[in-house]
Formats: C-alpha cells, sequence, structure tokens
C-alpha cells in the first residue's frame, strides 16, 4: 500500500471524474506516426499533447510536425463544435502544447518568448508546456513573468481557443505559489517504483484534480490498476503511464506508446476536454 498523505478534506478524484492523458512528447512525426495518430482517433481521452521539434520550434516550420499538428487540431474541432457523434465514441478534445525549456530558470525571458512565438505563428498551438520549470520560491517572480506573457501571447492567437492552456513541468511538487501561476502543474515524473511509495504535498488538497498532472514509466501491465488508484487518491486529473523504462537504455520512455496502450485507454475511458 502507497505512503500517501491524504488530508480529510482533500477534493480527490473518487473513479466518477474523468480522468485524462497528457503526453510529454512523442517522438518526431516521422519516426513516431502511429504514435501521432493515436492521439486524434476518437474516443482518446485527451487532455493535451506536448510538440517539441529541437527542444523547442526548431529553426522553421517542419512539414510533418505542421500535418500532426492540424490533424490534433481538427479533432478537437471537431469534438467540441458537435461533429463528432455524441456519444462514448467522440473524437480526442486535447490540446497541442508547444515545448519551452525554462532550463531551471537559466534561460533568457527574450528566447523562450521568441519560441513561443514561433510555435503560435507555425503551429497554432492551444497551450505551452514549461519544461525543466524553476521550483523553488526564488524562482517564481521571473515564471510568473512569463506565464503571464505566454498567456497575452495565446488570448491574441486564433487557435487558443478558451484562452489557452499553460503547465508546468516541474516532475515535483514546487512551491505552492506556483500553483497560481499556471493551469496545471506536473508534480509527479519518474519511476513506478518510486510512485507507489510517493506522498503528495498537503496544499494540493486545496485545488481540483485538472491542476495536476502525473508522468510515470516502468508501469507493469498488472499494477495499471493500482497506478490509477494512487493517481485519483493523490488528485491527479491527468496521467500518462507506460511499461517503456528509461533504465533498459531508452532515452525517452514517453517517446513511445506503451505497449498496453489499447488497454489503459479503455480503462481511462473516452472523454474531452475543454
Amino acid at each position: 500500500m502507497p505512503h500517501l498523505t491524504a488530508p480529510a478534506d482533500a477534493r480527490r478524484t473518487a473513479g466518477g471524474e474523468q480522468l485524462g492523458f497528457g503526453v510529454p512528447g512523442y517522438a518526431h512525426p516521422l519516426l513516431a506516426p502511429a504514435e501521432w495518430a493515436e492521439l486524434a482517433r476518437p474516443g482518446t481521452p485527451l487532455h493535451w499533447a506536448v510538440l517539441n521539434i529541437a527542444d523547442g520550434p526548431g529553426s522553421r516550420p517542419d512539414p510533418h510536425c505542421l500535418e500532426a499538428a492540424g490533424r490534433l487540431r481538427n479533432a478537437r474541432e471537431r469534438a467540441l463544435h458537435g461533429e463528432a457523434p455524441d456519444d462514448t465514441v467522440r473524437a480526442s478534445g486535447g490540446r497541442l502544447l508547444g515545448h519551452l525549456d525554462l532550463a531551471h530558470g537559466e534561460r533568457p525571458f527574450e528566447e523562450l518568448i521568441a519560441d513561443a512565438r514561433s510555435f503560435v505563428d507555425w503551429y497554432r498551438i492551444g497551450g505551452f508546456y514549461l519544461a525543466r520549470c524553476p521550483t523553488d520560491r526564488s524562482g517564481l517572480p521571473a515564471v510568473r513573468r512569463l506565464t503571464g506573457t505566454l498567456h497575452a501571447l495565446l488570448a491574441e492567437s486564433d487557435s487558443a481557443d478558451g484562452g489557452g492552456r499553460l503547465v508546468l513541468g516541474q516532475g515535483s511538487h514546487p512551491h505552492p505559489g506556483y500553483a497560481e501561476a499556471a493551469d496545471q502543474l506536473v508534480t509527479f515524473r519518474g519511476h513506478w517504483t518510486d510512485y507507489r511509495w510517493s506522498q503528495v504535498a498537503e496544499w494540493t488538497a486545496d485545488y481540483p484534480p485538472e491542476r495536476f498532472a502525473h508522468f510515470v514509466h516502468g508501469v507493469p501491465r498488472t499494477h495499471l490498476e493500482e497506478a490509477m488508484r494512487i493517481a485519483r487518491w493523490q488528485g491527479a486529473g491527468t496521467i500518462f503511464f507506460t511499461d517503456r523504462d528509461d533504465r533498459s537504455g531508452q532515452t525517452d520512455p514517453f517517446a513511445t506508446l506503451p505497449r498496453y496502450w489499447d488497454e489503459i485507454v479503455s480503462r481511462v475511458g473516452p472523454g474531452i476536454s475543454e
């Protein structure tokens, strides 16, 4: 049984609330066509997926990424505007997020905004994933300045309906002030052996599940139900679980589909995210 901290008044998912997927970033669409095709498949409960060409948008528009972005954007449009069947087989409603590497607060503000503008202009993304975001209190003012500017940039874009979405990819529990700086925080990113004994920060109980995401690799098929139970109990509304493992020499265990993708999709169930 995992050692969890769950205050009595914590607002946790009890199974009735819809989990969905956040995809940290698949390999390039030319190398991972099946992965990108799955994101736009009707019924996939996708909240968002990250587009990362070269630790950012790259130096010029990539035709393969343009095609993948267009397919996902069209699937979202169908889901949100009633063109898809309104039943248990619905198109995904996921946003495409541009990958911005904050380098733990070391990258200049101007570079990050330039990358953000390229993502918006070229790929019409619906938000941003801020990788390697600082976690301590000292980094909070700079992150707030950045997210405020990104929200304004997205508000000007015709592709970011609802003002877009900002996700802080910290991978652990940051200072509580970061919860007010973005729409969602990745508060766990790591191996299953660490996740099953993990603890959730008590301050997260003040926020609903859609504010938190968990990414876990090395999850055996036989422990999928347990992993989903931990995510719900700890108050994560967005997940990505995979049996891929960086301990077997794979550079990024999240770059490809888990071998049990169809099974976990069926367990989470279809849905769309506004």
